[in-house]
């Protein structure tokens, strides 16, 4: 089962990032219950081989292409973010103090946190891009002007995924043009 969730998580991303058309340098949020994935309901079986599993299928595809993950922690750490600190500081989000751990933030982003080179938390980023697997509402760490990506995988194991990319607001009203 976990080859299918890693090869699941990789499809998703790919395909989104295809979509999204990113720069290097941009943030990709991820929010990823693997309650979800194991069939469960979201915060009530979490699995670090899950986790691992979905973690493997998408970092690496964000890696080679220069971007960078931020890994939501669940609601019991207030969906706070693990990013690298490089990332943090680069960006000016202020870091706080937690660890994740799989029952206060989960699985996946205490997998991330046992991955990254230099992690730390942060409470707010504006991420390019993002990928909601699970339905752990990650729209409140995507810049404003979220656009739905619609993607051929519906699913990583039995959890419902989302993906969305975004683009600049438009402004200036009609007399404005734009790219």
């Amino acid at each position: 089962m976990t080859e299918t969730i890693t090869l699941q998580a990789h499809d998703a991303m790919r395909e989104l990032l295809e979509k999204a058309d990113l720069q290097p340098g941009a943030l990709v949020v991820v929010g990823c219950s693997s309650s979800e994935i194991g069939g469960g309901v979201i915060g009530h079986a979490s699995s670090l081989e899950l986790a691992e599993a979905a973690f493997k299928g998408l970092y690496p595809e964000l890696r080679e292409r220069g971007l960078f993950l931020a890994a939501q922690c669940c609601e019991h750490l207030n969906r706070a973010l693990i990013v690298e600190r490089a990332v943090a500081l680069s960006r000016g989000y202020e870091i706080v103090s937690v660890v994740p751990k799989p029952k206060a933030g989960g699985s996946f982003a205490t997998t991330a946190w046992a991955n990254f080179k230099d992690p730390v938390a942060v409470e707010h980023v504006q991420a390019e891009a993002g990928l909601d697997i699970g339905l752990t509402l990650i729209g409140m760490h995507l810049r404003h002007v979220a656009v739905p990506a619609r993607l051929s995988v519906t699913q990583i194991g039995q959890a419902r995924i989302t993906a969305a990319t975004t683009r600049p607001k438009f402004i200036g009203g009609c007399r404005a043009q734009y790219e």
